[in-house]
């Protein structure tokens, strides 16, 4: 074996073997390490190192003893745990949450959500409104907004006039735009006293109507602000029996700060019976728009059975370090499900 082979393949089994561990150590819930909970994070980065370690391990090795195929098979399985969990959000899986069919085309009932965690520090607020123009949502959530944000976004109120704000300074304010009638709007602090989430009823043109759950609830990571470390977390299991206990249409939409595969995205979506329109439509990793390879999916739309979805996009960076959501979707009758 020439000496690049050798550096090569003493690459490919010290790499795969720490991609080995992170798999591992990744399917261990319930703890209070902060860096372990993060491990569920970069799993299509993972996986996509295992796959190059195994391709270079397979062409290279030229001994097949036990140690080898212990590798290899150390390899595949970890392949395998990882597939499980990022698959779903490909196309390769069937859609939770059904596509919108030419029965179901009721222009009153259709509606685009804009999720938009624009970062607090951010100054590119005319990017971000000419988004908003380009993209013309019926509802925005906007996230991480302080006092200057909204100032700054004042003149959506010409054209949504229903609003709900609570700006804040520790990067968990929220302010929420709608240019349909808002009912029973009310703001909960659900875990944290300094974290706010928006509830309130949605009015379409039809008369129909739906309830909206705006979240950003905080991180499983050391915070300036108020952290996770050490916590359950919460917030979105709250939500989740708050919406099993009603009938009505709903969608839990925000920046969960956690990925959509997360052990709390997937118990949250047991208890509340809704589905997470990614689903057998892509990964739309939304976080980080700075960086190239560390991208994940953290601003999430999870709707009940009563939605068809008819659009979903990742739009254009404007300075933050998440990209916008877009979701077009549409409220079906109940007797259509």
């Amino acid at each position: 074996m020439g000496k690049t082979k050798k550096t090569l393949f003493y690459a490919a089994v010290i790499l795969g073997t720490l991609l080995i561990l992170v798999t591992l150590l990744s399917l261990i819930y319930n703890i209070h390490f902060w860096f372990l909970k993060i491990l569920d994070f970069p799993r299509v980065q993972v996986l996509v190192g295992l796959f190059g370690c195994l391709t270079l391990f397979v062409f290279i090795n030229r001994s097949w003893k036990y140690p080898s195929i212990l590798f290899l098979t150390g390899l595949v399985s970890a392949i395998i745990i990882q597939c499980t969990f990022v698959l779903p959000y490909t196309q390769l899986a069937g859609k939770v949450v059904k596509s919108v069919e030419q029965s179901d085309q009721n222009a009153d009932a259709r509606f685009k959500l804009l999720l938009a965690n624009v970062w607090m520090k951010n100054r590119q607020a005319e990017e971000f409104l000419d988004i908003v123009k380009r993209s013309d949502p019926d509802i925005i959530v906007a996230m991480e907004t302080n006092n200057w944000w909204q100032e700054q976004l004042t003149p959506l109120q010409q054209q949504y006039p229903y609003t709900s704000f609570y700006p804040l300074e520790n990067t968990y304010g929220m302010l929420l735009y709608s240019k349909f009638p808002l009912k029973n709007t009310r703001i909960e602090f659900l875990q944290h006293k300094t974290v706010p989430s928006i509830h309130t009823t949605v009015e379409l043109p039809n008369g129909k109507r739906f309830i909206l759950h705006a979240m950003h609830p905080v991180p499983p990571k050391p915070s300036k602000y108020p952290d996770n470390v050490g916590g359950d977390e919460v917030a979105l299991v709250k939500v989740g029996k708050m919406v099993a206990k009603s009938d009505m249409p709903t969608i839990v939409a925000g920046d969960f700060n956690d990925v959509a595969w997360s052990r709390t995205s997937r118990m949250f979506g047991r208890e509340s019976k809704l589905g997470d329109i990614r689903i057998g439509r892509g990964l739309y990793n939304s976080f980080d728009a700075k960086s190239l390879i560390l991208r994940w999916p953290l601003d999430h739309v999870f709707a009940s059975n009563n939605f068809r979805v008819v659009d979903l996009k990742r739009l254009s960076k404007y300075g933050s370090d998440h990209f916008p959501i877009l979701a077009e979707l549409v409220l079906i009758d109940a007797g259509a499900q």
